[in-house]
Formats: structure tokens, sequence, C-alpha cells
């Protein structure tokens, strides 16, 4: 059995013991832990909002705050690491201190779009945060955006698991497809990269 769907049994016999708790926890420890699938999380949660055993707006208050209490998480690490991971090991990763200028530069530009439209992309959705904490990005326009995302993208998986109610594992089987594809499209956007910058030195 796949250990997505190992976590999966164990996080939703989780919430159903421990609430909105849980649904707290599997989304803060998303991106930082544990492979958690965020979608089967929420889709869940909303079979149990069908149920009448959860609140709608409690359920998607909470996960929201566990969605952006991980995104903080990268953000801190970011803002206080990220430039000095950089200057010491970035040649060993084909980065250089100009790349911390041009991602400073692109933070005070398009921080704010790029931080909300993050959030609805898998992987990038947590890891966002980490070079916008590292452009020093502002902590209000960051914590807004985050949430502003967080909260419609929790909403509507929540939303697609009150439609699907106990069918709800069907939404987690199909948005993984869309995971697997993101991720090549991210390794293989990481191996043109370093070609690329192997070529410029």
């Amino acid at each position: 059995m796949p250990i997505t769907e190992i976590l999966i049994q164990y996080i939703t016999a989780l919430i159903s013991l421990g609430g909105y708790f849980f649904v707290f926890l599997a989304m803060f420890l998303e991106g930082i832990i544990f492979p958690i699938p965020s979608e089967a999380v929420l889709a869940f949660t909303g079979f149990l909002v069908a149920k009448g055993t959860f609140s709608f707006w409690i359920a998607v208050i909470v996960s929201s705050i566990g969605s952006f209490l991980c995104a903080l998480v990268y953000y801190l690490i970011g803002y206080f690491g990220f430039k000095p991971f950089i200057l010491k090991y970035g040649k060993y990763v084909f980065l250089k201190s100009k790349d911390i200028e041009k991602t400073e530069k692109f933070f005070d530009k398009h921080g704010q779009k790029a931080i909300f439209l993050s959030r609805f992309v898998p992987i990038i959705r947590q890891l966002g945060a980490l070079p916008a904490g590292g452009a020093k990005m502002n902590f209000g326009k960051f914590s807004f955006f985050t949430i502003l995302g967080a909260f419609i993208w929790n909403s509507v998986f929540i939303l697609l698991g009150i439609s699907l109610k106990q069918n709800w594992q069907k939404l987690e089987q199909y948005t993984k497809y869309f995971d697997y594809i993101f991720l090549i499209a991210i390794i293989i956007a990481l191996i043109i990269f370093i070609i690329k910058r192997k070529r410029a030195i």
C-alpha cells in the first residue's frame, strides 16, 4: 500500500477522533514533517461537514490557520537563513549572491501576486514562503495574501468534500496525478537550470 494511502487512513482516523485540532495539525504539518496530502484532509473534512460533525466555517478557519503557520515556518527560515545559506553554500547549488538581489527585486515587485498564487500550486504552496522570507517581504503583506489564498483553497476543497460526501476519496485520487505531473515539471526545470548554470561557468 502506498505511503500516502497509509497516511490518509491514519489522518482521517485522527480527525474523526480528535476533531478540529487534528485538521489544524494536519494542515500545519503538510509541508514540514510528513508528506500529508492536504486535498485528502480537506475533502474528508468536507465529508464530516456534510455529516454534521463539523461546522463549515470553523473547519475553514482552523485549516487556514494551520496552512498559514506552516507557511510562516518557511518564511522565518528564509528570513533568517536564506542569505547566509546562499553566501556560504550557494556555489554548490549553482546560486550566487546576485541571485539574492534578483529575488529581493522580484518580491518587491511581484511578491503579493506570487504568494497568493502559490497557494494554489502543489509543493510551491509551502516552499513559496521560503524565498519570500529570504527577500524580507513585508510580513503584513505576506500574512494577508497567504491567509487569503489558503482560505480560498481550503474552502474549495472542503466544499468539494461536502458535495462528494462518502466518495470524498475520489477527489484525492484525481488531484494526486496533477501533483505528480507538477513534481516532474519541477525536476525538469531544475535540470535545465543546472545545465544552463554549468554552461555559464
